[in-house]
């Protein structure tokens, strides 16, 4: 089963303005690695209910920053943010249940939290959601709610939902089958530098799926995606070598070259 990745982020700017020097001043040394007075400064706040203060407090337990690293502790700041309705506390939490990490491993616990971030736009917990539903693993194969999840998070430019609901729309995976719209997710992820979705994007061109079949963009998309590290990329290479001409080749190299100065924006 696969283990759901923490989102590390630290919580900026207070709610209770007479509380925000402290707590900026909290956020200053973090920034600087100066743990012992952020936590200092914060602890104050989260023991008076501060929400972004009580968060930053798990993160610096999950994580070992300037205290030793505890996951319980984490855990408990995690749950009196996650309470108030703060998204990523509420990710946080899921997760921690999801791994079993401060607290005996609960997936249904876990879905819960990561459902109530997601629900309030948490791009990391859609595509959490979407993963957990696509592979079935704590929650029964669900491809439309999967595919829901995942467009969402990909709307806020998470490259691996755009990914997926990119292989959605190519295959009909609770989604119309729709190649267009495929080509658009995974144009998307490729701007993003993602080698996956370039690799398709060659694929697209050399079979002519959502766009017309042009074996010089699709020489150009393998080329980027195996020089990325895509290992899958080097097969279409060699077949589109043995079809192209040599003008034709070249044509696409350059393509290429043009396309990673532009970092893969409009190729």
């Amino acid at each position: 089963m696969k283990r759901l990745i923490i989102t590390l982020c630290l919580a900026l700017g207070s709610f209770v303005v007479g509380c925000s020097d402290d707590f900026q001043r909290g956020v200053e040394a973090y920034n600087k690695g100066d743990y012992a007075t952020a936590l200092k400064e914060w602890t104050p706040l989260a023991n008076l209910g501060n929400v972004k203060a009580q968060y930053n407090l798990g993160l610096m337990y999950d994580m070992g920053k300037g205290v030793l690293q505890d996951y319980k502790e984490a855990v408990r700041w995690y749950q009196l943010a996650a309470e108030q309705g703060y998204s990523s506390a509420q990710h946080n939490l899921g997760l921690l249940y999801f791994n079993g990490q401060g607290v005996p491993q609960d997936h249904q616990i876990a879905v819960k939290w990561i459902t109530l971030s997601a629900d309030q736009g948490k791009a990391e917990s859609q595509k959490n959601l979407g993963i957990l539903y696509r592979d079935g693993e704590v929650v029964p194969q669900d491809y439309q709610t999967a595919a829901k999840w995942f467009e969402l998070a990909a709307t806020q430019g998470n490259i691996t939902s755009q990914v997926n609901i990119g292989f959605f729309y190519y295959n009909g995976l609770g989604v119309p089958q729709d190649y267009q719209e495929a080509v658009k997710w995974i144009t998307l992820a490729s701007e993003q530098g993602s080698p996956q979705a370039q690799h398709n994007m060659a694929y697209f061109y050399f079979n002519g799926q959502g766009v017309k079949i042009d074996k010089v963009y699709a020489h150009m998309w393998a080329s980027i995606a195996s020089s990325n590290g895509f290992e899958n990329a080097k097969g279409l290479l060699e077949a589109l070598d043995k079809e192209m001409t040599p003008s034709q080749i070249e044509e696409a190299e350059k393509l290429a070259r043009e396309c990673v100065k532009k970092n893969y924006k409009g190729c």
